[in-house]
């Protein structure tokens, strides 16, 4: 959950999405870069905990997502999807198998994100056959608020590489090789609300948060399931990347070891590594928070779909007294 703002808001109320396109993603010449660009207007569900007028990090997270997708991944079924390999690679069973998956987002949230028109833009910063990089910023008046960063490696036919197989377990990235876990189910899960931050954002209703272990008001480590209430833009079921992104900016707010009340404990930044896409519209964060040198911590999250964990995300934050 990331930053605070004294912006008055200026965002609709729509509830349909937690943004609105006022100039949807389209194409631009750059002699840098293939890119994409656009104009979009947060809507209340996609305000923050810190302050009414500022950003949550998770949707902030989840349309630099949509900006660098658009460039990784070409026309699909809901207008996104894998880039297809060409027919000549496929294999002899005519199976298709995603060119292009992303691996790592990175986010920096270099000032409080605010309600207002926000500018858009994605370049391709380094093409290539096996790895691709996509830069992608919000920016209000011509000055950014948030950089993103997404790495995309490319995949190859399951059972192509030995002794991995499609749909096969994976070892939970935050416990070692060798390991699997398994958590309670969503439907297990107790919503909980964060009784100091209660009006509409995304902590409250653009999200669906389910604890199956700790509370928001429980200082320490945490669980919790995370289901996006609304799109992240009208009519664009979001992708597995924003639904990760999204889920993954709660880690500090689940696992908070100092009172909300009293302290503030704001991430400049989030960085999301996949082992694979996520499964589904849930996402779990089972998250904990170590403090640092006065004024630090970090929060470290273990993502898990319904399947198992895929991923894991970190957040270094700014700890400070209200």
């Amino acid at each position: 959950m990331a930053g605070s703002s004294s912006s008055s808001s200026t965002a609709s109320s729509s509830s349909s999405a937690l943004f609105v396109p006022l100039e949807d993603l389209a194409t631009e010449a750059d002699p840098r870069g293939p890119g994409v660009r656009g104009r979009f207007l947060p809507t209340e569900l996609a305000r923050g905990p810190w302050d009414e007028g500022a950003l949550h990090g998770g949707p902030v997270a989840a349309l630099l997502a949509e900006a660098a997708e658009a460039l990784l991944t070409g026309p699909a079924s809901e207008g996104r999807g894998p880039k297809q390999t060409p027919t000549d690679a496929r294999p002899a069973d005519g199976s298709v198998t995603p060119a292009v998956v992303v691996t790592r987002l990175s986010v920096e949230l270099l000032r409080p994100v605010p309600l207002a028109p926000l500018e858009l833009w994605a370049r391709v910063v380094r093409p290539g056959r096996r790895v691709q990089l996509v830069d992608t910023a919000l920016e209000v008046g011509g000055r950014p608020v948030a950089w993103g960063r997404i790495l995309g490696l490319r995949t190859r036919a399951a059972g192509e590489v030995v002794g991995q197989a499609a749909g096969q377990d994976s070892p939970d990235p935050g416990r070692g090789a060798g390991t699997t876990s398994r958590l309670a189910p969503p439907e297990a899960g107790t919503p909980r609300a964060l009784r100091a931050a209660e009006y509409r954002g995304f902590h409250s209703a653009g999200a669906e948060v389910r604890f199956v272990d700790g509370a928001f008001d429980e200082p320490g480590p945490a669980t919790a399931w995370v289901r996006l209430a609304v799109p992240v833009v009208p009519d664009r079921p979001p992708s597995p990347l924003q639904r990760a992104a999204a889920a993954a900016d709660f880690g500090n707010g689940l696992s908070a070891v100092l009172p909300f009340e009293n302290w503030r404990f704001v991430n400049p930044d989030l960085t999301v590594v996949l082992a694979r896409p996520p499964v589904g519209e849930w996402v779990a964060v089972e998250a904990r928070t170590d403090l640092g040198v006065p004024g630090t911590a970090l929060a470290r999250s273990i993502l898990h779909d319904e399947q198992g964990p895929f991923g894991s995300a970190a957040q270094c934050l700014v700890v400070e007294p209200r």
